[in-house]
């Protein structure tokens, strides 16, 4: 027998950052099998010219996961692709459609129930939350430590049969100026869709996934292949959510008894 699969409305992917070391490419084609939906944003940040001019890095994985999403695309499932500012070469490209994959710079997703939603990358709103370009510099310099730290970790963890565990995505929680920066970003994308008259915004880029109601806008963040290893989900009658992918979900799908099999877990 197959495994079971998740039917969804909509499924919202970004910051995968293939041609890292640090994507976690196997877990997202994972859930790619697991999951059927009828319409897929890749909210930016997919492919990671900006690591691959530093180092050129593409394993088998990171090819599997493009075939992947070039297979729905040409099966039938809607494909948007909202390139970010590590693919923002993409945003220049005039073509609208490549392979029946659709390229723009942003959307508006109307869910099952009725709700008007911006999708975007999410990087327009840097400047609500950085004050000055050193201190930006500063931070990306610091991420990259954090993220070369954390895949040295996790080898360590690894090696003692220890599930994947975020360091950074640890600090980001627990380091109160983090959360400033977090809710400053969140603010600045919820006046944007304000702004625009719409119910609420979808985006990525902060690799920080998290779904919030406020002043009756939804903000609704889907995370990052790198650290989270999260998507957002739009159910059948509308509902959003956050799904997550595990090391115990690796090990579920590797077993040869579909009785043991289990679905992505939602956050």
């Amino acid at each position: 027998m197959a495994p079971r699969i998740q039917s969804v409305r909509t499924l919202f992917i970004s910051d995968v950052h293939l041609g890292s070391k640090d994507c976690k490419a196997e877990f997202l084609l994972q859930l790619l099998a697991r999951v059927r939906a009828e319409r897929i944003y890749l909210v930016g940040d997919i492919v990671d010219l900006w690591a691959m001019e530093r180092q050129m890095f593409w394993p088998a994985s990171h090819h599997s996961v493009l075939q992947k999403i070039l297979q729905l695309a040409q099966g039938g499932t809607e494909v948007i692709y909202i390139p970010g500012n590590h693919d923002g070469v993409m945003r220049r490209y005039r073509h609208p459609d490549v392979a029946k994959i659709r390229i723009q710079r942003k959307a508006i997703h109307v869910t099952a129930a009725g709700k008007r939603l911006l999708v975007v990358h999410g990087d327009e709103f840097d400047g609500a939350t950085c004050h000055g370009r050193w201190l930006t510099w500063l931070g990306e310099h610091l991420y990259t430590f954090l993220l070369w730290l954390n895949r040295s970790i996790n080898s360590v963890r690894s090696r003692f049969g220890k599930y994947y565990w975020s360091l950074s995505a640890y600090i980001k929680a627990h380091v109160s100026q983090a959360d400033r920066l977090i809710a400053r970003y969140r603010s600045a994308a919820l006046q944007e869709a304000q702004k625009r008259g719409l119910d609420g915004i979808v985006c990525g880029h902060i690799h920080h996934p998290e779904i919030v109601v406020s002043g009756g806008l939804i903000y609704a963040n889907d995370g990052d292949w790198v650290e989270n290893c999260t998507a957002l989900v739009e159910h059948p009658d509308g509902e959003l959510s956050l799904m997550r992918w595990t090391d115990a979900d690796m090990a579920v799908a590797k077993q040869p008894k579909p009785s043991r099999t289990r679905a992505a877990e939602a956050a």
